[in-house]
Parts: C-alpha cells; structure tokens; sequence
C-alpha cells in the first residue's frame, strides 16, 4: 500500500526535545503510541500504534494510519467503515516517543464498536479497587452508529 519509510536516525538530546526535524522513538517492537483527538473538540478519540509504514503513510495521504497489532498489517482508519480520519495536525511530545494526531471524523464515530470515541466507558464512582465486585464501568456516551451496518464481517 505505501512504500518503505525510513525516517532519521535519532540524535542528541537537545536535538531530539529542542529542534526541528522528527525523530520519532519507535520501541523495541517498531511502534510508537499514538493518541488521536478531534480538532474541534480536543475530545480523545483514540489510542492506537504508529510503525515507520504507517506514520509515512499517515503524512503522505492525510488519512490517520496505524499498525494493527492484531491482523499485523497496516490499518488505514475508516477503509472498512467510512469513518476516515482525516489529519489536521500531528504533534510529537517533548522526547519524540509519543505521537498525538488531531482530525477530522469523516464519520460519525472513530469507534467500531459505534461510539464517537473509544473512551466510552469511565470506571465508576463508587468503584472499590479492593473488591472485585465493585470494579464496575459505566457508559458515559450514547452510540453514534449501528457498527453491524458499517462494518463486512
């Protein structure tokens, strides 16, 4: 789908946090952690991983990448589903070993459990870390899609 990226070697630390070419982190496993948030709201979306591919591919085409851990290729956000991402900005922390990616839902959700975000569920209130009865989640948002519509199986 995209071609090799090779991106540069990492340097100095005051080159890395202070200047001005990216050299992104990628752990042991080739991954880097990438958070996504929606422009207008700054609402957190998703957590995904990036790999060298997947992040070259992310700024080439403007459409949020990532690696899929689980099928081990690259993920094109919304290819299935229609709920492309589309990338405002992407910022890197101060060590370049975090990615934060802002966008665009061309959807009404990035979920594919058909949430707005993957973040819909909170630990409860009363939540009890010493009583496994009590560790309990909540929703606290409404699906935005019906995902057995959206998504082949």
């Amino acid at each position: 789908m995209s071609k090799t990226a090779t991106f540069p070697e990492r340097t100095q630390t005051s080159d890395i946090e202070k200047g001005t070419v990216l050299q992104p982190k990628f752990g042991p496993d080739g991954l880097i952690p990438c958070i996504t948030t929606d422009n207008a709201t700054g609402d957190v979306l998703m957590f995904a991983f990036m790999n060298a591919e997947s992040l070259a591919h992310t700024i080439r085409t403007g459409k949020a990448s990532f690696w899929s851990r689980s099928r081990n290729k690259l993920w094109v956000k919304g290819e299935e589903s229609g709920n492309v991402l589309k990338v405002v900005d992407i910022f890197v922390d101060c060590d370049q070993d975090v990615l934060l990616v802002k966008v665009e839902n061309a959807g009404p959700g990035a979920c594919h459990n058909g949430y707005r975000s993957c973040f819909y569920r909170k630990v409860a209130p009363d939540a009890d870390p010493d009583s496994k009865d009590s560790l309990k989640l909540v929703f606290a948002a409404e699906r935005t899609f019906d995902p057995d519509k959206v998504y082949r199986k």
